[in-house]
């Protein structure tokens, strides 16, 4: 009605602005004339016939109009009202454990015979019981509990409830049979625990069927709770357990001692690193390295590719219970949804694990051809898909089966597979076929001389090597997989490897309302890695923007320790800014092998600056030098100073040699300024490329900077 009363004090003068405007216009007119005008009747001026008030008709026109469409409006609210209340009141009847109304409910004496020897005990203090018959309805009773009377004293304190554990006052029921003692009914307490699954059957029937008191819902109706296998809480959650997950966890380890952190990853395997599973691994002369998973390094040292034993992480179940915290991983769990605002994942068999601080680690999916998506499940059953341990024991076990295995990609990854399979090879009938879409090995990468060179180097490892093979169409015909290349080439073989990049697992970002970017994929965060306020991301799924370079997307393992390093870092209060510039590396065998930093890309022009190798300028004698295979690990601790170069009197330098790439430089520019470094053959200079880069200086003379690497050194 407050509405319809404005609305009239708006309207009313509008309506009778008709019948006034003339008339104040006509005194106007006389006023200024100084002579009378005729007027007009005042009748004739409304809006309807002459001496019919079409004024007033109007404006009770418009109020009423005004009151109809209030009323429609308030019957309307009060009706959507009804409803709401209605469908609040059909929510509660429907939640378990509630109250309903209470209905006497009579029972046949015969009924009783069939009951079991367990009986109804009063769960509240209002029902005093004490006989072996069926007692009548009690309308009021003492708010003192009545004792019960039965053989066996010790069941009724095991079983009597507090009376805070019961939610809502009720009268309860209690039935007694001839030949069977009283038994008191309890609800679970949190000494006791659930009630066992045994005593809720004859629960349910007994008050179901008794006719003494009016009947409530048992509480023993409501499953037993299952035995909790993890936590339902980790105050730092971590998902995937790759190397970001585990670095992130040493570094919040750390700084917090306390910390309890949970790992989530969907393999069933504990954190370990990659780079093993296409190089070391396939070196080894051990037989069972497939099940141990321990390998030699160049150095000769062995090592195993878990970054920790088992012993080193705490059990999921007792992750809330260590007293100085700890490290848990539930492996096999893939988490499928996540909510930013309620803090909490779901995993993919409906568990809900609420977090404080959360790291999304999730890596990436190997990409496929989909002509071989296409092919149908014959192909796709010889296809191998290589980045886990499970692909790599599926390969090995192919590689010894089969007589032929087709790698299909030209990248770090398909070329590390062409010379591990291509040795095997020598001392077997396999045969390992290479093929790819650029005109060398490593194309993309490598300035085209170079490509060149390790295109030879790994066919002399045996493999056979297609270039400029364009896949038009896979097929499995008479045992074998026919693939068919553009220029109507048709290579037959026995297994397909797809070695052709990597996709960021992002599908978490729909449901958590993250940003994927559209360039470089991932997700994109801030300088400190952050996603939102309580959610950082780390590893080949992060997409992070460089001081120096620009927003990026990088998938090395140098990148994913310390992106997971700082996350953690920043996950207890560190703050930040992630500056790194991160290096890989990738090695065709024992004797060939490059490091590199920043953006190395072959479209750029490139200026490479090549000296002699020696003995000690292969990946074998870096590691026996470093003490490790995984050379980041003692890279990335590294700082440089600045550069200098050596004072022995060196040679001068030979640009882009022809046939000898023994160890050298590539410069990557961009706008005259070094924006990428590659170190081939020549190793533990990482911290030097690292600062040239980060410096953003043009050089008039790159061989004077190539002489800060010590390359012409014996």
């Amino acid at each position: 009605m407050w509405t319809c009363k404005n609305l009239w004090k708006k309207l009313a003068p509008l309506a009778r602005s008709s019948s006034t405007l003339c008339r104040q216009n006509a005194r106007g007119v006389l006023l200024n004339n100084e002579r009378r005008l005729p007027l007009v009747p005042q009748a004739h001026m409304s809006s309807g016939t002459p001496g019919s008030r079409g004024d007033n008709n109007l404006y009770y026109l418009l109020v009423g109009a005004t009151c109809v469409g209030g009323g429609f409006y308030a019957y309307r609210t009060i009706k959507g009202d009804k409803e709401r209340y209605q469908e609040r009141i059909n929510e509660i009847a429907s939640r378990p454990n509630k109250v309903v109304p209470e209905q006497p409910i009579t029972e046949a004496p015969g009924e009783q015979a069939a009951e079991t020897p367990q009986e109804i005990a009063p769960v509240t203090e209002d029902a005093p019981v004490e006989t072996p018959e069926v007692t009548p309805i009690v309308e009021e009773v003492s708010p003192e509990v009545a004792a019960v009377e039965q053989e066996d004293p010790p069941t009724t304190p095991e079983a009597e409830i507090a009376p805070e554990s019961v939610v809502e006052p009720a009268p309860e029921e209690s039935v007694g049979t001839p030949d069977a003692d009283p038994v008191v009914k309890s609800e679970p307490t949190p000494v006791a625990g659930s009630l066992p699954a045994e005593t809720a059957e004859p629960q349910t029937t007994t008050e179901t069927e008794s006719a003494a008191e009016p009947a409530t819902v048992a509480p023993a109706e409501v499953p037993a709770p299952t035995p909790v296998e993890f936590p339902s809480h980790a105050p730092y959650l971590l998902i995937g357990g790759g190397t970001a997950s585990f670095a992130a966890a040493r570094s919040i380890r750390a700084r917090d001692p306390g910390a309890r952190v949970l790992i989530i990853t969907d393999e069933p395997d504990l954190p370990y690193m990659r780079p093993p599973l296409s190089k070391e691994l396939w070196f080894s002369d051990d037989p069972s390295v497939v099940d141990t998973l321990r390998f030699k390094q160049w150095n000769g040292k062995e090592r195993s590719i878990y970054f920790q034993p088992p012993s080193f992480y705490v059990s999921p179940q007792d992750l809330e219970k260590v007293e100085n915290g700890g490290v848990a991983v539930l492996t096999g769990k893939k988490v499928v949804h996540m909510d930013v605002r309620g803090n909490k994942v779901t995993l993919s068999d409906g568990t809900e694990i609420s977090y404080d601080k959360c790291l999304i680690a999730t890596g990436g999916i190997p990409r496929n051809l989909q002509v071989i998506e296409r092919a149908g499940e014959e192909v796709t059953k010889r296809t191998t898909l290589f980045r886990k341990v499970e692909d790599f024991k599926a390969l090995d076990k192919v590689s010894r089966d089969t007589k032929s295995i087709t790698i299909i990609g030209g990248g770090f990854l398909g070329s590390e597979l062409a010379c591990a399979l291509g040795r095997r090879s020598a001392d077997s009938d396999l045969e390992v076929i290479q093929m790819f879409p650029e005109k060398g090995n490593m194309g993309k990468v490598l300035p085209e001389y170079l490509s060149n060179w390790t295109t030879a180097k790994v066919k002399s490892e045996g493999v056979a090597v297609i270039t400029e093979a364009l896949v038009k169409a896979v097929s499995f015909k008479d045992g074998k997989v026919e693939i068919k290349l553009k220029d109507g080439r048709v290579v037959k073989t026995d297994h397909i490897v797809a070695a052709v990049g990597l996709e960021p697992s992002v599908e978490l970002a729909k449901s958590a309302g993250l940003e994927v970017d559209s360039d470089f994929g991932g997700f994109r965060v801030n300088a400190e890695l952050q996603a939102r306020s309580n959610i950082w991301v780390a590893g080949d799924a992060a997409c992070f923007y460089d001081i120096r370079l620009g927003r990026r997307r990088v998938e090395h393992h140098d990148h994913a320790v310390v992106s997971g390093r700082l996350a953690g870092e920043n996950m207890t209060g560190a703050n930040k800014p992630y500056w790194h510039q991160s290096m890989f590396w990738s090695d065709l065998g024992p004797d060939v092998g490059y490091e590199a930093i920043g953006i190395v890309d072959s479209s750029l022009p490139t200026v490479g600056v090549f000296a002699k190798a020696t003995a000690k300028d292969t990946p074998k004698a870096a590691t026996e030098k470093s003490g490790t295979g995984i050379r980041s690990e003692s890279e990335t601790e590294g700082t440089a100073s600045s550069p200098v170069a050596s004072s022995t009197p060196e040679p001068p330098p030979v640009l882009e040699q022809k046939d000898n790439y023994g160890k050298g430089v590539i410069f990557y520019l961009r706008d005259k300024v070094v924006v990428g470094i590659i170190l081939w053959n020549v190793f533990n200079r990482m911290p030097v490329a690292r600062k040239i880069i980060k410096d953003g200086e043009e050089h008039a003379d790159l061989n004077e900077v190539a002489k800060l690497f010590n390359i012409h050194d014996d």
